[in-house]
């Protein structure tokens, strides 16, 4: 709940929630898997009727599905999804992260009149940034032509946290001082990615694009700070979570994956923009 995405995302499922006389009880994992596991198997003890899950690690949620699972209580993902084989998901709710990060790679070749080096803020142990970045890598090969191009010549672990992609950010400075641009894995990465270019004197040299369109990632695009944001809606994936638990509980059909676009948003979107000042 430290990311504003997910605290909007938990207050539109429990908005929703309510209109179906259901009750939310939320929980954060806060990046510790062993924390989210804990929780899982507190629902669990606590026979809830559904369990939704945003996994802090794709890979290993898969023991704590399987114990729901075992339980006869039924999961459903929401904007990050399991890769854990052995695992039954009945629903993922999500951006269209693939989409999103191809639509990343379109700003940024814009941002840089089709060529320049590039680094990647990466956090690969969520499926939602592996599918982010595949979709950029994916269309800036597409685009390239002979000779020319955008390159990405490093990827670093940004954690998906300010902090650790301000650090990142400076170590690929350092390592490539000729560098153009950095693809962000989310908003507080991008931010991280800000703080270290204005440290360094370069920001404005340096075109990022980020992910997310959280009000601060949104307000620094308005300001130039950040070139643009494929954006999320977070308000629709908590919805669409609850509406996909109350067919299944009502012996519907629900689709196995619903996928909702990212749309493009630079800074004439943010100057606007009526929620922002």
């Amino acid at each position: 709940m430290t990311n504003p995405f997910f605290r909007e995302l938990g207050d539109a499922m429990k908005d929703e929630a309510a209109k179906h006389q259901m009750e939310v009880i939320l929980t954060a994992g806060e990046f510790d898997p062993a924390r989210q596991h804990h929780q899982v198997s507190d629902f669990i003890t606590r026979r809830v009727d559904a369990i939704v899950l945003s996994p802090c690690d794709s890979k290993s949620i898969g023991a704590a599905i399987a114990e729901a699972n075992k339980a006869g209580i039924p999961v459903f993902t929401v904007d990050i999804a399991a890769l854990a084989s052995g695992a039954k998901v009945v629903s993922h709710v999500a951006t269209d992260n693939l989409g999103g990060g191809r639509m990343a790679a379109t700003a940024m070749i814009e941002a840089l009149g089709g060529r320049g080096k590039v680094a990647i803020l990466d956090h690969p142990e969520v499926e939602s940034v592996i599918l982010r970045v595949k979709g950029f890598e994916a269309e800036l090969a597409g685009q390239k032509k002979e000779g020319e191009g955008i390159e990405v010549v490093a990827k670093l672990p940004g954690g998906g946290a300010k902090e650790k992609s301000f650090k990142a950010t400076e170590d690929v400075m350092q390592a490539h001082p000729d560098l153009n641009g950095i693809f962000a894995s989310n908003d507080p990465a991008a931010l991280g990615a800000v703080a270290a270019l204005e440290k360094a004197g370069k920001l404005g040299q340096v075109k990022i694009v980020g992910f997310d369109g959280m009000p601060e990632g949104k307000q620094a695009i308005k300001a130039g700070k950040i070139y643009a944001d494929p954006i999320q809606f977070p308000d629709r994936l908590g919805r669409e979570s609850v509406q996909g638990i109350v067919k299944y509980l009502a012996g519907d059909d629900v689709p196995p994956t619903v996928l909702i676009p990212t749309a493009l948003y630079r800074k004439k979107d943010g100057e606007a923009d009526p929620k922002l000042k």
